[in-house]
Order: C-alpha cells, then structure tokens, then sequence
C-alpha cells in the first residue's frame, strides 16, 4: 500500500535515484533485478510490502471458460465482472479474482487484463496492448495507498493499478488504456449475454474460492496499510462511483436510482453481494449494481467506471471532484 497522496504528474515528475533512498531499492533488487530503479514517478517510501513476494499471488495467465449455461456454482447475486469486446462475453467472478487479483487474456482477439484490488474494490480491465508490444502482468506483492502495484513480464516496470500507470522502471510515464467493464451480479450478466462464458478455475482446490479472506473489510473504521490523508465529509471506507477524476457517493446513488452529469448516466439497482463483507461471498450484504453510459451519437455507451472506496479515490486524485449529497 501507500502513505502520501501523490497522483501520478506525467514525466515531468520522474524521479533520479536517491541515496538516501538506496537501502529501499537495494532490498528489492535482488527480487527485481531486471526493474530500473533508477525511474521511478513516485517517491520509494510510498511502496509499502503487502506480504506476499513476486507473484506469491499468481495471475491467471491461461484462463479456462465454461459456457453460462454450464455454470453451477455461482449465486445469482455473487460479483463479476463483465466484459464484452467485439461480440465476445466473459464474466470474471470476483471469487476468483479475489485469490488471483489478475487475469491475462484474449478477448474477441484483443489481450486484455482484467484486474482487481480487493483492499480497494477497484475493478478494472486494461487493453495490455502497449506501442505494439502486448504486455503480460503479475503481481509485486507490493502496495501504494493499499492498491495493488502490479508488473509487466516484459520489463519488469511496476504499474499502479488503480491508475493504469507506470510508476517505476523503463516504462515509467506510460498509461495503459482502460476498457468498459461492469462489476454486476451474476444473474444480470447471464440474463445480458446467455451465450457468454465465466471464468473457472485452473485447479479447484488450490484456493478457498466463493471464500472472503477479507472478513468485514469494507466495514472497518480505516483501511489496511494506509497512511495518507482521508476525505472530508465521508467515510474512508464507503463506496464511490469513480469516473476519471470525478466521483460520486454510492449513497448518493442508491438514493436517487439514477444520476445525470454533463453527458454521463448512472444507474443503481439492488442484487448484487460486497465481495468484502461476509467471509462467504455469496452471503455478503446488498451493495447493489451500477451501470455508468455515456450519451454518444444519441445512444447510451458504457463507459470505464469504478466502485472503490472513498480514501482511494482521494489519495490518487486528491483536487477530483466526490459528490457526497
């Protein structure tokens, strides 16, 4: 995780290495010794150790698929999230995502990488084409304001995943592109595309999937690893509805059903499960659906979104606008 608030500024910001910095770096390199240290867009005492080493939680880099119809093991109300790219549908249950926290894939022939930050609820799928160059990624095992610092194969950069953004090594400065998505029940992605796929497990018995081993997070007073600052007029761990670098309370949504915003339209409906609530998944608290469109050619398109929590919307875009009420 991370303690400052520090957004990333684009190159201009890129760091020179420190001495007093070395004794950080040096513990790292013999884990990383293919990573440049000597980019870097954010300060090294904002990289915190989440416990696990390189890749002690593994990404998913051969996916398996089982037809919606086939799927037995889901309830109705269980998270995923969905995607569909070119005519293709897949659905990413967060029972497993939870345990893998990156999925590797190809989608109507476009690599993708489907990710997700429990300790932030951030759901969010990046094209991993790059300048040409289609990247594969894993997990550092490392934190920056309790989001997930993840890596690519290729040259061993770290990237923030919240922002999709390079933050150390030879790519620092470079952006992934983010692709529309939905984090939705089960139940409402099977009723849209019956003829899509869900995702299953390589091996069934090597993680406690349908399990939380985050009993109670998304109720606690504060986040884990975190010392930055926290909003004001908000909980630290309530959920937003992030756009870019605006956001919108959860509650605000779920009261009114239904925000209009310049060109954008969200919407919330109950039926899905908090992943971060009960330590089974599929019995955590009602946290309900979101949906966010944008007018375009006088139709309604989706858009990327995110529903993470409210300290982690402010620690990457401390000047972002929150509507709170």
């Amino acid at each position: 995780m991370t303690l400052a608030l520090l957004s990333f500024t684009g190159l201009s910001s890129l760091g020179t290495f420190s001495p007093a910095l070395g004794q950080s770096v040096e513990r790292w390199r013999s884990e990383w010794p293919n990573t440049d240290f000597e980019l870097h867009a954010i300060d090294y005492d904002e990289i915190l150790s989440g416990g696990p080493p390189k890749d002690g939680i593994p990404s998913i880099d051969n996916p398996e698929f089982v037809p919606v119809s086939a799927a037995d093991n889901l309830a109705p109300t269980e998270p995923v999230v969905g995607l569909v790219i070119d005519g293709e549908a897949r659905a990413y249950p967060l029972r497993i995502l939870t345990w893998h926290e990156i999925v590797n894939d190809v989608i109507g022939g476009n690599p993708v990488t489907v990710t997700y930050c429990p300790l932030c609820n951030s759901a969010i799928v990046f094209d991993r084409t790059l300048d040409g160059q289609v990247l594969e990624f894993g997990t550092t095992g490392k934190l920056r304001n309790s989001d997930l610092v993840m890596y690519d194969r290729t040259t061993e950069s770290w990237w923030q995943q919240f922002l999709g953004e390079a933050i150390v090594g030879e790519l620092t400065g470079k952006k992934l592109k983010m692709l529309p998505s939905r984090l939705e029940s089960w139940e409402r992605f099977a009723a849209r595309h019956p003829e899509g796929v869900v995702l299953v497990p390589n091996n069934e018995n090597i993680r406690s999937y349908g399990q939380n081993p985050y009993d109670g997070y998304d109720t606690s007073a504060t986040p884990f690893l975190y010392r930055g600052e926290m909003p004001d007029g908000i909980e630290p761990m309530a959920r937003v509805v992030a756009v870019g670098e605006k956001a919108w309370s959860m509650t605000l949504l779920r009261a009114s059903g239904k925000i209009e915003s310049d060109d954008l339209v969200l919407t919330w409906e109950a039926g899905q499960n908090s992943a971060l609530d009960h330590r089974t998944i599929s019995k955590g608290r009602d946290v309900g659906n979101v949906v966010v469109q944008q007018h375009r050619n006088g139709k309604l398109h989706d858009v990327p979104y995110d529903v993470t929590f409210a300290f982690v919307f402010h620690a990457f875009h401390p000047d972002g606008e929150l509507r709170i009420e």
